[in-house]
C-alpha cells in the first residue's frame, strides 16, 4: 500500500504541471496584454481643467525693407487653440492649434503655481515651447521657438479663455462682419482720361474681393441647396457659405481668407485640422454642388483703403 501512494504523488504533481502548462498555453496574447496594458495605466487628475482654451497668439517680427535693406519690427496677431486633452501625477498631453496647423504637446503641470511648461515634438520649425499660467477659466503665458532662426516671431504671448465647443448648424457670419478679402488683392489696369487735354492713361490699382449679402441667407448645414440658390452668387460667396459648414465643425484654416471671416464671430473655436466625418450627408451634398459653382464663378472686385 505504501508504494502504490509514493507511485501517486509523482503522477499527481505531473498532472498539475501539465494543467497549469496547458492553461498557459491557452491564454490569449490579447488578455495577456490586456494584463500588461491595465497594469501600466496612470490615473488621470485635474479634469477640470480639460478642454479648450482659445484666444490671442501675438508677437513681433522682424522685416527687412527691400529697397534700402533696414530692418524693422511689425506686430502680428493670431488665433491659438490649446487643447489640454489629459493629465495625469507626472505628464499633461494636448495639442496646438493655430493657422490649420495642429501640434501635439507633452509636458508637466505645477499645481502650487498653476503652471503649465508643454512641448511640441520638435521636428517642426513652427515647434516651441509654451510656459502659461492658469487663473480660472484663463490660460496667459508665452511661447518660444525651439527653432528661433526658422520663425518670424520665435516669442509669441497667449491670452487665452477656455470655451466648450459645440457644433451649432444655425451658427452664421455677424450681418457687421466685414466682407472684403483683404488677403488676396488683385492688380488691375485702369484708363483716365483728362477732360481738357482729353489725353487717356493707364494706371495699375490694387482691389479686393468682396462678398454680398446673399452670405447672410444661406446656410448649408440647415437647408438642401440648389443649383437655383447658386447660379447668381460671387465666387467668394460661395466659398464663405461652403467653409460656413467647416467652421461650425471646429475646423482650422490653413487659409488666411476664411480664418479673418470666422474669426469676426463669438462662436468660431478651431479645434481641429480635419473634420470631414463630422459632417451631416446633407452638409456632404451641399460642399459637393458648391465645389461644382465654385470652380465657374467669378468674384467682383472693388478698391479699398485700409
Amino acid at each position: 500500500m505504501k508504494t502504490l501512494k509514493l507511485t501517486l504523488i509523482p503522477l499527481l504533481a505531473a498532472t498539475l504541471v501539465s494543467c497549469k502548462k496547458e492553461a498557459k498555453t491557452n491564454e490569449s496574447p490579447k488578455d495577456s496584454l490586456t494584463v500588461k496594458k491595465d497594469s501600466l495605466i496612470v490615473p488621470e487628475v485635474y479634469k477640470e481643467y480639460y478642454g479648450v482654451y482659445t484666444g490671442d497668439f501675438a508677437g513681433m517680427e522682424k522685416i527687412i525693407d527691400e529697397a534700402d535693406g533696414s530692418e524693422y519690427e511689425n506686430s502680428i496677431m493670431k488665433r491659438i487653440s490649446i487643447k489640454i486633452n489629459r493629465i495625469t501625477s507626472d505628464s499633461v498631453y494636448g495639442q496646438s492649434i493655430v493657422n490649420g496647423n495642429q501640434r501635439p504637446f507633452r509636458g508637466i503641470f505645477n499645481e502650487s503655481s498653476k503652471s503649465f511648461v508643454l512641448d511640441e515634438p520638435g521636428d517642426d520649425n513652427t515647434d516651441g515651447r509654451f510656459e502659461i499660467k492658469l487663473s480660472g477659466d484663463s490660460l496667459a503665458g508665452k511661447w518660444t521657438a525651439f527653432n528661433k532662426a526658422a520663425v518670424k516671431a520665435p516669442v509669441k504671448t497667449l491670452k487665452l479663455t477656455k470655451k466648450e465647443f459645440v457644433y451649432n448648424p444655425n451658427f452664421m457670419l455677424d450681418e457687421n462682419s466685414d466682407l472684403v478679402d483683404w488677403s488676396n488683392p488683385k492688380d488691375f489696369v485702369q484708363k483716365y482720361t483728362d477732360e481738357e487735354t482729353g489725353k487717356t492713361e493707364s494706371y495699375t490699382t490694387s482691389m479686393n474681393r468682396i462678398a454680398s449679402d446673399a452670405i447672410f441667407k444661406l446656410n448649408a448645414s440647415k437647408q438642401k441647396l440648389t443649383e437655383k440658390d447658386l447660379k447668381n452668387l460671387r465666387k467668394l460667396d460661395l466659398e464663405i457659405i461652403k467653409n460656413a459648414v467647416f467652421a461650425r465643425h471646429g475646423y482650422s484654416f490653413k487659409k488666411e481668407t476664411y480664418r479673418y471671416f470666422f474669426e469676426q464671430t463669438d462662436w468660431y473655436i478651431p479645434v481641429s485640422n480635419n473634420v470631414d466625418q463630422e459632417l451631416s450627408p446633407m452638409e456632404k451634398e451641399n460642399v459637393a454642388l458648391l465645389n461644382r459653382f465654385i470652380k465657374y464663378a467669378e468674384d467682383k472686385y472693388d478698391s479699398f483703403g485700409r
